[in-house]
């Protein structure tokens, strides 16, 4: 079962299962380990089942998002090549590498140039800074990139600096490891040691030209964003002015 229908699954049953979220990786949302023991995934199959028809409805929101953002990147690729898919994907993999290389080293300050101030920052002291206080160690290991496609593309210029301040909703699936330890007796505290495929949604914006880390969301996350499509502007009327041709 993939991790993107467990992460809808997880959504429409949340009053069931609510509790505080486990802290771990970057964002602070440790990969969730509910639906891992036997009995845990054939409660989530049966749910599964009765929900199907709200799920699909999901994932078509999603897709009409997510084609609405292809198409407004395509026609910004015109005006600067931030807004090209393919380099503005591959942007979004170097971000998602850089940063959980430096979550596993406890020091977010060597790859800073891939995280907006504010929330490296943040991160740094908010987690990482508080668990080697707390004598605990974050072990998040990534094994592959499932997949990396758009959720949800704003263009913005913001104080009138053509496209500074736009966004980009990004959904990444990656096979890892994510569990919370005790530094000294290895001892789990929060998550699995086991690989799993796990769903977050990255928030790149451009700030002084360049798409920066913004926030790192849980992936369920994706259907606030694709709700949000249909109060968007047309993407020609958030230009300063018009392509000369």
């Amino acid at each position: 079962m993939s991790a993107k229908i467990i992460g809808y699954t997880a959504l429409l049953i949340l009053f069931i299962y609510f509790s505080e979220p486990a802290l771990a990786g970057p964002g602070g949302k440790i990969a969730s380990a509910v639906f891992d023991t036997f009995w845990g995934k054939i409660v989530l199959g049966l749910l599964t089942i009765f929900f199907l028809p709200l799920i699909l409805l999901m994932v078509f929101r999603e897709k009409m998002a997510e084609r609405r953002s292809r198409k407004d990147l395509k026609f910004m690729a015109n005006y600067h090549p931030n807004f090209d898919w393919l380099m503005l994907k591959h942007r979004a993999k170097d971000c998602f590498m850089k940063v959980h290389s430096g979550w596993e080293n406890e020091d977010l300050s060597d790859v800073s140039d891939w995280m907006t101030d504010w929330y490296w920052q943040n991160q740094q002291m908010a987690y990482l800074n508080r668990w080697k206080e707390e004598g605990l160690v974050n072990i998040c290991k990534v094994k592959k990139i499932n997949y990396i496609r758009p959720v949800l593309f704003v263009h913005r210029n913001d104080h009138g600096e053509t496209h500074e301040g736009s966004m980009i909703m990004i959904a990444i699936e990656a096979r890892m490891k994510d569990f919370l330890k005790e530094r000294h007796s290895s001892k789990v505290v929060e998550g699995s040691k086991r690989f799993k495929d796990v769903d977050t949604v990255w928030t790149l914006i451009i700030d002084n030209g360049e798409w920066k880390v913004a926030d790192i969301e849980e992936g369920v996350m994706t259907q606030s964003y694709s709700k949000m499509m249909k109060d968007l502007p047309k993407i020609e009327n958030t230009l300063l002015k018009p392509l000369d041709l």
